[in-house]
């Protein structure tokens, strides 16, 4: 065969192998960019977590880790095309089955974030908050204790050590995943002051209690009762006694004085501990709240039930609901029975 022949043919072959080779580079490049890699995981949608101040490297390495994607170079490929490794946005992302890693990348640039919904309920310690709250959003716990300990900060938003507890409404509130301590702080601050509207300011003028003194109310209701249906007529004997001068005589005061929630009978020797909190000791309500009331005491305290009765102790049959009576010799006589049946016990 002549050599210009063979030459030709060579030049043929090669020029196929080349166009062969930049085929089936194009068909991988494009699976990898635009064919379902969300695929290696059993849900139809999973939370990609990017951590604040993440570089490109830790995000890719979070992917690998997490093995949810079957084209992993591919990602590593369309992410640089698309010059993500500029665009990290921190947030938690809602990624759906099936996207491609076009999609993926395109979501995560975006910062469109999937809200978390926070929710934290009644609580005695600034500890377990932290702890609920640290575990919805990428603040640890040690940051958020440090924030809610820090006195310049109490100070900032308006409030004291006493009143503090006051400035968090147990509710489910939105939040960006990304949300600092302070950011919460922020927040909660801002919810405050939209919880307490005009017809709620106008109902505390009704009752003769500003905001911090309403929320201790509602401290001890939360503490004197698990029973929902109980928390407006116990908050009832409170808001008489206070019209009539009389001490409150509440015993979770007198614990919280002492700071030993071990304590499960008070006796004499307890109420005697001096304490701005201990409502043996001095009348009125305490200087602040003896924890962070749930949202039901509070609206019990603002919708305290009207009546006569004076005291109440638990009842003898332990349900948990309260016996309520309009004089002290009623009231020893439902206390007997509550006793006999704790010494029964």
């Amino acid at each position: 065969m002549p050599k210009k022949k063979v030459l030709i043919k060579g030049g043929l072959i090669g020029g196929a192998l080349v166009i062969i080779s930049l085929v089936t580079i194009g068909s991988l490049l494009y699976t990898w960019a635009a064919f379902p890699s969300l695929t290696n995981t059993t849900k139809d949608s999973v939370y990609f977590f990017v951590r604040t101040g993440s570089q490109y490297p830790q995000v890719y390495m979070d992917f690998k880790k997490s093995g949810i994607l079957k084209y992993e170079r591919g990602f590593d490929w369309v992410a640089k095309k698309k010059e993500y490794n500029a665009n990290i946005k921190p947030g938690r992302y809602l990624l759906l089955k099936g996207m491609s890693n076009s999609q993926i990348v395109d979501v995560l640039r975006s910062g469109k974030q999937a809200e978390v919904k926070l929710v934290f309920n009644t609580t005695r310690y600034f500890d377990r908050l932290a702890g609920v709250v640290s575990k919805q959003i990428e603040a640890d716990s040690s940051s958020i204790i440090a924030a809610l300990r820090d006195t310049a900060m109490i100070k900032k938003y308006g409030f004291t050590t006493d009143h503090w507890r006051a400035m968090f409404i147990p509710n489910t509130y939105r939040f960006l995943w990304n949300t600092s301590a302070e950011q919460f702080l922020d927040r909660m601050n801002l919810e405050f002051k939209a919880f307490w509207n005009k017809d709620r300011e106008n109902r505390l003028k009704e009752i003769g209690l500003d905001k911090f003194q309403l929320m201790s109310l509602a401290a001890i209701v939360q503490e004197e009762t698990i029973k929902p249906e109980d928390m407006p007529k116990v908050a009832g004997v409170y808001m008489n006694r206070l019209k009539m001068g009389i001490k409150l005589q509440a015993d979770p005061t007198v614990i919280y004085a002492l700071g030993d929630y071990s304590i499960k009978r008070v006796l004499r020797k307890h109420l005697l501990f001096d304490s701005p909190y201990n409502t043996y000791v001095y009348p009125g309500l305490p200087p602040g709240p003896i924890r962070i009331p749930s949202l039901q005491a509070i609206e019990a305290s603002l919708n305290y039930q009207k009546h006569d009765y004076l005291y109440f102790c638990a009842k003898e049959d332990f349900s948990g609901f309260s016996v309520f009576a309009k004089t002290y010799n009623e009231h020893l006589i439902n206390a007997r029975k509550y006793q006999k049946a704790l010494d029964k016990n």
